[in-house]
């Protein structure tokens, strides 16, 4: 963290001045590739109040004055050096922002809370959700890792690239979220569905178009996704009239924590035209905001730090800005990607996030109840 400035003196007159010192702007530097926590900005720098005569620990180089009494007269701006206040200023808050706990019992609620869910609704069996985002942004991964906590072992049931340019997802996939063990063969009531990426144009990933035709149930299983081959009546499997079955009843965009503050404007004018047309077929959204273990040190150590980080409280406030939508309908997940064993802290992260997604579908049924 570095504190930067100038100040300026003047030499008119034949007794010394006391240099004043402008304003000081604080700034933060994460050691991260991530954006960091917003840091107040103080209006002066002030010196400790123990004692008036002490000076602050710091060296200025005034530059020597050379040249006419014109050019002496004229101030002169000294460079002040940078200032690291390090790990004595705190990136995490006293108190979590959001009220979460962490227990092996608080596991085994949400694992079973996901298990009995059963769609409001008496002619539907499924509650087929939607993930929506950029590539790279971990839509593929949050599906594997849900599943991974109900395999009791960490799985890739859908296949994730490594490119961050170019989507691996290229068709349109449905997975059912199965149990473990003995509950194998007995699949949950959610359905994760994973399409491609959504680019910064129409010609680069998931076009509108084929976006909201899948929402409506119009896109068969397995279609593969193609900017020159938009969906409808010729498409081969195309549903012409999907029954509430097909249709997509919760959307879930996808946003990465890590890279949300550099995320293009492009992409913030695409979510947001998609959300309004989203609205429009009484679909509701929440979001997603991953890679929280890369937002800042103290998440990547420990996950349960999550909701006292200020870097991460930022990244979600930048994700909602670029959704166009209020925090509380984001929350953060970090997805199984390098590990091979399970984590407990992990798990509930992840299993709070499903939950939250449910509570949304639940409200699709509430509203288009007959």
């Amino acid at each position: 963290m570095s504190i930067f400035g100038t100040y300026s003196i003047s030499s008119d007159t034949k007794s010394s001045t006391t240099p004043t010192i402008p304003s000081f702007g604080l700034a933060t530097s994460s050691g991260t590739k991530s954006t960091a926590a917003a840091v107040p900005t103080f209006a002066s720098f002030a010196t400790s109040s123990e004692t008036s005569s002490t000076p602050a620990k710091a060296s200025f180089a005034l530059a020597a004055s050379s040249g006419t009494k014109s050019d002496r007269n004229k101030p002169k701006k000294v460079a002040v050096p940078q200032f690291s206040l390090g790990a004595e200023f705190p990136l995490l808050l006293e108190n979590e922002w959001r009220n979460m706990k962490w227990s092996e019992e608080v596991r085994e609620t949400l694992m079973e809370s996901v298990r009995s869910f059963k769609p409001a609704s008496e002619t539907v069996t499924e509650a087929r959700v939607l993930l929506i985002g950029p590539v790279g942004a971990g839509k593929s991964s949050f599906i594997s890792s849900v599943q991974s906590i109900f395999s009791g072992r960490v799985i890739n049931r859908a296949m994730v690239g490594s490119s961050s340019s170019t989507s691996f997802t290229k068709k349109l996939r449905s997975y059912n979220i199965r149990g473990a063990g003995e509950k194998a063969d007995e699949p949950t009531a959610l359905v994760l569905c994973d399409v491609m990426g959504v680019g910064e144009g129409e010609s680069t990933g998931l076009s509108l178009h084929d976006a909201l035709s899948v929402i409506k149930g119009h896109a068969p299983e397995g279609h593969q996704f193609s900017p020159e081959q938009p969906i409808g009546a010729e498409t081969v499997g195309f549903i012409r009239k999907p029954s509430t079955n097909d249709r997509v009843h919760c959307v879930v965009f996808v946003i990465d924590g890590s890279s949300v503050g550099s995320c293009a404007k492009s992409f913030g004018a695409t979510f947001q035209q998609l959300r309004e047309h989203i609205s429009n077929l009484g679909v509701h959204q929440v979001a997603l905001l991953t890679h929280v273990d890369q937002v800042c040190t103290a998440t990547r150590s420990d996950i349960t730090k999550v909701y006292k980080s200020q870097a991460v409280q930022q990244a979600m406030v930048k994700a909602g800005e670029l959704l166009g939508m209020a925090t509380s309908y984001i929350v953060p997940v970090k997805n199984y990607c390098s590990e091979l064993d399970l984590d407990e802290n992990t798990d509930i992260l992840l299993l709070n996030a499903v939950d939250h997604i449910l509570q949304y579908v639940n409200l699709y049924f509430q509203d288009n109840s007959d």
